[in-house]
């Protein structure tokens, strides 16, 4: 079953986390220095919040789905779309390791389909050695006029 996900982009995470937990009246499931993540069941969204892009507003819109199945059926969707599309593999973007695709509809905004694998410590953890600060501040929709792959730059 897919879950509707959406990423906004916050100037001030505290602020950010107050509002959001007033409004869903919960808690985030994730909570780290830079990113937020609730995990709602009404709605079946999944709500992220970071502060990566420095200000405020829609970072990207998506679909999280339960399998390599169903984001293979989100593919053959993305490409009837006649849009480009962009296919990340392994990508460890908000303390997560998925595979996922991007494409950018008419109007400009990201959308993402993306299967979650497994749980990573540091956001871009694969980029670092053992020693190292993650190298990559992933968490956000590539740029539409990056080409192929960039996230957050």
């Amino acid at each position: 079953m897919k879950r509707f996900h959406v990423h906004v982009s916050v100037p001030d995470l505290a602020a950010g986390i107050r509002f959001y937990s007033t409004l869903f009246a919960a808690e985030p499931t994730v909570h780290k220095d830079d990113y937020a993540k609730w995990m709602l069941d009404d709605p079946r969204v999944n709500f992220a919040i970071s502060t990566r892009r420095g200000q405020g507003g829609v970072n990207h819109l998506g679909f999280q789905v339960d399998s390599s199945a169903e984001l293979a059926g989100m593919e053959t969707q993305l490409l009837a779309a006649d849009r480009k599309l962009v296919a990340e593999r392994n990508a460890d973007c908000c303390y997560a390791r998925s595979d996922k695709y991007w494409v950018t509809d008419p109007a400009g905004i990201a959308w993402e389909a993306f299967h979650t694998l497994s749980g990573v410590p540091l956001v871009g953890a694969a980029d670092a050695g053992p020693n190292e600060a993650p190298r990559s501040s992933c968490g956000c929709a590539p740029r539409a006029d990056a080409g192929a792959k960039s996230c957050c730059s």
